[in-house]
């Protein structure tokens, strides 16, 4: 099953990093990538014949950023969520990561400023009491992305919950991402932010993401669209009821005084190592 992860964005379209990370049916839409701006790395799909398993690479596929014709932004979170939606109507997926906060802080969660999840993660920015945020020029983009979530469960989406795994095939769940402690998670250095990436950046956090994890995708990622798809691999570890592959931080979303509160952030878990079994030979002349 595919997962749909989204680096979002309110001031322009053009700024959303969307997603399609699927390691059972990689896209089959082209086989070579061209030069050009970004990052110059083809995609390296496995055959239709190779099973999908864990071993599987991950394709990830990139989807455009959605606008309306002529409206370059700022960004409607109604629009967006409805497109999202039939998006994920129609390639079956149950699963949404979004990279921004789903809630406020709980009244009751010991903290001045942050929600539980911020506070274990340390985040640049805080989504403290309905309104209150650090620094204030958060605010409007915090309550855009609450907005997005709202607009989502309208439409028959929840917030994950609990720290099981989704349940049946008809609930679809909202997960939220944070890329930046997702790279850290990974053991990788987190991608610097995108009015200070260089290109060169661009390419030495994929290029370390591959050795990492076996990544494909189907055009070079620019920085919103890297950023989607490392927030995105734990998605697909809820999918695959992969427990060891996810790290579930925070309390559970709640609704408190009218307003959601809390909320669970998920991160990637590196992928375990073969044992290396050298020393092992090294000592042989023991015997």
């Amino acid at each position: 099953m595919a997962v749909l992860s989204v680096d979002l964005a309110y001031r322009r379209w053009s700024d959303l990093g969307i997603v399609l990370l699927d390691r059972a049916r990689p896209p089959q839409s082209r086989n070579q990538v061209e030069s050009g701006p970004g990052l110059p790395l083809p995609p390296l799909f496995t055959s239709p014949e190779q099973p999908g398993s864990a071993d599987c690479p991950i394709a990830c596929e990139i989807i455009p950023s959605m606008p309306l014709e002529d409206d370059p932004g700022p960004v409607d979170a109604n629009i967006l969520a409805g497109r999202l939606n039939h998006l994920c109507a129609v390639r079956g997926i149950r699963v949404i990561l979004l990279d921004g906060p789903q809630a406020w802080k709980s009244c009751s969660n010991g903290l001045e400023h942050a929600r539980v999840s911020e506070r274990q993660l340390n985040t640049a920015a805080k989504t403290g009491l309905p309104g209150m945020v650090k620094p204030l020029t958060y605010r409007p983009f915090a309550e855009f992305c609450l907005d997005v979530y709202d607009a989502l469960c309208r439409r028959g989406w929840r917030r994950l919950e609990t720290r099981d795994q989704p349940g049946s095939p008809q609930e679809r769940v909202l997960v939220e991402s944070y890329p930046h402690a997702a790279w850290k998670s990974l053991g990788l250095k987190p991608l610097p932010s995108k009015r200070r990436a260089k290109v060169s950046d661009l390419a030495e956090a994929y290029g370390a993401l591959r050795s990492l994890i076996p990544i494909t995708t189907d055009r070079p990622p620019n920085h919103d669209q890297l950023q989607a798809i490392v927030g995105g691999l734990p998605g697909l570890a809820l999918e695959e009821r992969n427990t060891a592959a996810a790290r579930i931080v925070g309390n559970p979303p709640r609704r408190e005084d009218g307003h959601w509160r809390e909320g669970f952030i998920v991160l990637p878990v590196p992928p375990p190592r073969p044992l290396n079994l050298g020393w092992l030979n090294s000592m042989r002349w023991l015997d």
